[in-house]
């Protein structure tokens, strides 16, 4: 953060891992047969000509339109259901994903990707002081880790979002609630957004901040090493992963009902989940590919994080509930 070399990594990783630094573009009227516009958040950020195979194969540009964080693109896209801006539409995940039902956004939709939100921590800052680091998230509420932890405000951030719902896997509907009293009380720390939390709030990674804690996400690790200055020089990330915190999102794409070109957009949605791609993502999106015969980068493969068991909420229960916990999480962290 002090110099240009770092600032340039500490954006990039922060584009990559949230909807929060893209190149966004606008939508408009310039799609034709001969193309087709995929609408995503603007962390999308696919390996450079990824594309260009799909091209060759089809004849078809690929546009891509990108439009906030993907809260807000799955809003806007539920908003014109049925005369969309755009032909596929990545980014929708579980904890959207019966909002998207409801609305019949979609023509089709299929997994594309999937990850974990989870605790990360700063393995330097508890190793300097000899402190042994929480490792579940009854540990977070212990007056031994007041003031250490900051999260994102789940109202609109999707990694905030992912992390209560994790809390409410995990306690249940007759608990949440008094867990977030106690973490309230720990001196939890609320921040609007996983860009802020990260690079100004969290003390690990290189960070300037002074909270050793922070809701960020399971393939964190390797891309702390992937956007280091010089990776050759760094053997191994300074940030651990609390693997029972962590909640299991995975993402969609889809036609999008009312598509300008379908031919094109399902073409595209079988690229995307085709081989060449899926193996992009590790290192471009930072996410697990669902294709079982992608191969997994040594980096990511080593360092990135996949929960045995991780948290989960059907997205039916989420679709029923989702609003009133949001509502009753508001009551208590104001």
């Amino acid at each position: 953060m002090r110099n240009t070399t770092r600032s340039v990594a500490v954006v990039a990783l922060a584009a990559v891992l949230v909807g929060a630094c893209g190149v966004s573009s606008s939508p408009g009227a310039d799609a034709t047969p001969g193309s087709v516009t995929l609408l995503a958040y603007d962390a999308f950020t696919p390996a450079e000509g990824v594309f260009d195979g799909f091209t060759a194969a089809t004849g078809a540009h690929v546009r891509v339109v990108t439009g906030g964080d993907s809260g807000t693109v799955v809003t806007k896209a539920i908003l014109t259901a049925g005369n969309p801006e755009g032909d596929v539409l990545w980014g929708l995940d579980n904890t959207m994903l019966s909002r998207a039902q409801d609305a019949d956004l979609l023509e089709s939709y299929e997994p594309v990707d999937t990850g974990d939100v989870c605790i990360n921590y700063s393995k330097k800052w508890y190793s300097s002081r000899g402190l042994v680091p929480p490792s579940s998230l009854d540990d977070l509420v212990d007056p031994a880790y007041k003031d250490q932890l900051v999260v994102e405000d789940p109202v609109n951030s999707s990694p905030g979002l992912a992390f209560l719902f994790g809390t409410i896997a995990r306690y249940g509907e007759d608990g949440w609630q008094a867990w977030w009293r106690k973490l309230k009380s720990n001196g939890v720390k609320v921040i609007p957004d996983w860009t802020t939390a990260w690079t100004v709030e969290y003390a690990g990674g290189g960070n300037p901040g002074t909270r050793p804690l922070v809701v960020s996400y399971g393939s964190s690790p390797p891309a702390e090493i992937v956007f280091a200055a010089d990776p050759s020089n760094v053997a191994e990330p300074d940030s651990g992963v609390i693997e029972s915190t962590c909640f299991r999102q995975t993402e969609y794409i889809g036609v999008l009902r009312g598509a300008k070109n379908p031919r094109n957009a399902r073409a595209l949605v079988d690229f995307l989940l085709a081989r060449k791609f899926q193996e992009s993502m590790p290192l471009s999106l930072f996410v697990w590919p669902v294709a079982n015969d992608a191969a997994i980068p040594e980096v990511f493969a080593r360092w990135a994080v996949r929960a045995d068991d991780p948290l989960t909420i059907e997205p039916s229960r989420i679709g029923r509930n989702g609003r009133r916990w949001l509502a009753e999480w508001r009551t208590i962290v104001p």
